[in-house]
């Protein structure tokens, strides 16, 4: 468990759902019929913020950057989808009015006249997005829809589609917007561009890392966009192009997609949380899409079974946790409303994307991903490591516990230079887990200490970004990366090299840090975070820990080497920085740290062991683990670390994993 959470026998949040079924589902006990209720949740609880013609729904929370005009839009495009899984996926066997609702929603929203217009689509804007889900959703309830609406309907639906026409996406998965779109209008004989539709699948080329892998756009932008995305559209546009498409370039797609799940499917707890990194993560349970991706295109590693176990782990994770709320609605933020997970095109519909979730209900009922018993994951079973060289990732999950960790090396979510490097709390992070969210104050500093290793000014109220980070490898259990870190009003940038090797539950984080004499140095763990009130803390000369009662889940910090203040005999005395409304796991979150309050002004070699564990076997002492050390740097300038357990493994001097 990550977070204390609702039971499934609570009436507020469970009673639409039918009973478990531990026979065919003996992981999570959810079956078809969990999805298709929660399905017909989440669309009942739009329809008191439905506009009088169905075209918008406008729905209570902050407005995103592009206004509420384009968010009444988008809570429609989005649900449409949703509706269109559960239409298509059901054959057309749904209450009418829910057929009815989005068809009249077509009608207003394409009259140009009517006062539920929708906002055109123009360059860069955001109904390019939502045109996109309209596009899909069409495509897939093509039977129920399309084919029954009025000629002039059709007209107006193509008309307003067709403003992707010769207009300009951003460089990044919005080109698949365009890709998607105008190959519908190709299906139902409207006019389109072959070239634009052409012209987007290349690009996705250029951005192609190997391994599965691709980068949003060009730099290093790596993160769920992957999966719900990336991977997501050329398979849909596929379905949509049927005999259209360019058989080898779908092949292409389907082996990218199979290589990329082979990873995907380590990136979920055994609770069922998904490992909490990067942007949108507001979209929640949006990570299962490529699983069902996978099994739509045929284009899967995974047996069925663990597909679905999968899937509808993440589904029963949030859903135990209170999502939706007791209205029904998906709100922004991760369990509870929490805007810091958001970005500024986050509307008050934008979570509505969790709709790709549902792509799995397009699957016959009869299909092996619903009949075959489900298979435990790879966290259920047995330890793990997994390194991505592609994204700079290392990952490292324990069975004991079922908590995935991911090590970051590499994605920093900035442009190529000349473009300013800047401290993402949802990038900029040493490591992400599936149990925590890093702390992201709404007010303040950009990012806590949590994860990161930062020079201080010398009243230690601004820290350094981690910011442009430049990878340096990732095999086996090794990954390593640089960075330039500049203190808060100096234009002189500190390298920060820093080599992470993974084992267990342990991670130790050697760091070559270049410093101005006398600057301090600090490193934080994990940020833990509870609703029930202030985690408990200790430190120590060397140490310091937080750990939540609820489940035992610790966080902490061990100085192994360089930690020792000048002229003193042992480290520093380590200490926990608590926070109040800064993560979203919790209302209450505490972070271990280290601090170093004398930079020797030269090259200076620190040695971390940091550690997430929620093993109710092996509970964490940082005293014992301490005691156990035996970190030495050899005259060569090696480190060779030694693992709790008595594992060592060198690391070389100068950078690489290898």
């Amino acid at each position: 468990m990550t977070a204390p959470h609702v039971s499934l026998t609570d009436p507020t949040h469970s009673s639409f759902l039918p009973p478990p079924d531990p026979v065919r589902s003996p992981v999570t006990g959810w079956t078809r019929a969990h999805w298709e209720a929660l399905a017909d949740r989440l669309l009942d609880g739009l329809l008191p913020y439905a506009s009088r013609k169905l075209a918008q729904y406008r729905l209570p929370g902050r407005p995103g950057h592009a206004g509420s005009w384009s968010d009444g839009l988008e809570g429609y495009a989005r649900s449409f989808l949703l509706a269109a899984c559960r239409i298509a996926g059901s054959g057309g066997r749904v209450p009418p009015e829910l057929i009815e609702r989005y068809a009249a929603g077509l009608a207003a929203g394409t009259d140009p006249e009517g006062a539920e217009r929708w906002p055109p689509i123009a360059d860069r804007a955001q109904p390019m997005v939502e045109a996109a889900s309209i596009a899909i959703a069409l495509h897939e309830t093509r039977p129920w829809i399309w084919d029954r609406l009025d000629d002039a309907v059709r007209q107006r639906v193509a008309a307003w589609l067709g403003g992707f026409v010769g207009a300009r996406a951003n460089d990044s998965n919005w080109r698949l917007f365009q890709v998607v779109t105008e190959e519908f209008l190709a299906s139902v004989g409207a006019p389109h561009s072959r070239a634009e539709i052409d012209g987007g699948l290349a690009r996705l080329e250029d951005w192609y890392r190997g391994d599965g892998w691709y980068t949003d756009g060009d730099g290093r932008k790596f993160d769920y966009y992957n999966g719900w995305a990336l991977h997501l559209y050329p398979i849909l546009w596929a379905r949509i192009a049927g005999p259209r498409a360019d058989a080898s370039l779908t092949e292409v797609h389907r082996a990218r997609l199979r290589a990329f799940l082979g990873t995907h499917q380590y990136f979920f707890g055994s609770d069922g949380a998904p490992v909490h990194q990067g942007r949108s993560l507001t979209y929640r349970y949006a990570t299962a899409a490529p699983l069902w991706a996978g099994a739509l295109a045929d284009a899967t590693p995974l047996p069925p079974g663990r597909t679905r176990r999968l899937a509808s782990g993440a589904l029963r994770h949030f859903t135990e946790r209170g999502v939706p709320d007791e209205r029904g609605l998906l709100t922004l933020g991760w369990y509870r409303p929490f805007l810091p997970v958001t970005q500024r095109y986050s509307g008050p519909a934008s979570p509505y994307w969790a709709s790709k979730a549902f792509l799995g209900l397009l699957l016959p009922a009869g299909h092996p991903v619903w009949t075959a018993p489900e298979e435990p994951g790879p966290v259920d079973t047995a330890d793990a490591y997994l390194a991505l060289p592609a994204p700079g990732w290392l990952l490292h999950s324990t069975a004991a516990d079922g908590i995935v960790r991911l090590v970051n090396h590499g994605s920093d979510r900035l442009p190529p230079p000349p473009a300013e490097a800047e401290d993402s709390p949802h990038y900029a992070k040493f490591a992400y887990s599936s149990a925590t969210a890093p702390d992201t104050p709404a007010d303040g500093p950009a990012t806590g200490p949590d994860s990161h290793l930062a020079l201080l000014t010398a009243d230690g109220t601004a820290a350094s970004q981690r910011g442009r980070i430049h990878p340096l490898g990732a095999e086996g259990r090794r990954a390593a990366s640089w960075h330039r870190a500049v203190l808060p009003g100096s234009d002189q940038g500190h390298r920060i090299e820093t080599t992470s090797v993974v084992h267990g539950r342990w991670e130790i984080r050697v760091h070559r840090v270049e410093g101005p004499p006398g600057a301090v140095v600090r490193e934080g763990g994990w940020a833990l975070a509870d609703d029930s009130g202030p985690l408990t803390e200790a430190a120590g000369p060397g140490w310091a820990l937080a750990r939540r009662e609820a489940d035992g889940l610790t966080s902490a910090v061990v100085a192994l080497h360089g930690w020792e203040e000048p002229g003193a005999d042992g480290p520093s005395h380590g200490a926990v920085v608590q926070a109040r409304g800064a993560n979203a796991y919790g209302e209450y979150s505490a972070t271990p740290c280290l601090r170093l309050t004398g930079h020797p002004g030269r090259p200076h070699l620190l040695v971390t062991l940091v550690v997430l564990s929620a093993d109710p076997v092996r509970p964490c002492d940082p005293e014992v683990l301490r005691a156990r050390d035996g970190t030495r740097v050899t005259a060569a300038g090696a480190v060779v670390v030694r693992f709790p357990d008595g594992t060592e493994e060198e690391v070389p001097a100068g950078a690489g994993s290898g």
